[in-house]
């Protein structure tokens, strides 16, 4: 997939690991649902710690935008939300390893409550290749 960043100085510099922006000549659009950080044989949280329930998430982000034949690079925006805003700096730093640069784009936003009580919720837009 042909995959750039979209970067100005008219605009705040990305404050982590995220673009401003990500364009592409579309192909397929792939959206995934919001993911929580359950185990998908048990159905249940794999924790109470942000960063173990952020990996858990991202890995399932990952595994669909796998089976819909595309890859982590495939992802050019996702959503966040986290329970406690306060969690930011722990999903951040998860985030930051799972995926590389150019990063998709984000936004991150708190909430009241998740699905099962989780501290985060991510989804996500990928484009296969067409």
């Amino acid at each position: 997939m042909n995959k750039w960043k979209i970067e100005t100085s008219d605009a705040p510099q990305a404050l982590g690991p995220y673009s401003q922006g990500v364009a592409t000549r579309i192909g397929t659009v792939v959206f995934v649902a919001g993911q929580i950080g359950i185990d998908a044989r048990t159905g249940l949280l794999v924790g109470d710690a942000i960063g173990a329930q952020t990996e858990q998430a991202i890995k399932h982000v990952l595994a669909i935008v796998k089976a819909a034949g595309a890859s982590e690079t495939s992802i050019v925006k996702t959503t966040v939300y986290l329970k406690r805003f306060g969690d930011f700096g722990g999903m951040n730093e998860v985030y930051a390893r799972l995926f590389q640069a150019p990063y998709p784009a984000r936004a991150c936003v708190g909430v009241a409550e998740l699905p099962k009580d989780a501290l985060v919720e991510i989804e996500a837009v990928a484009v296969l290749e067409g």
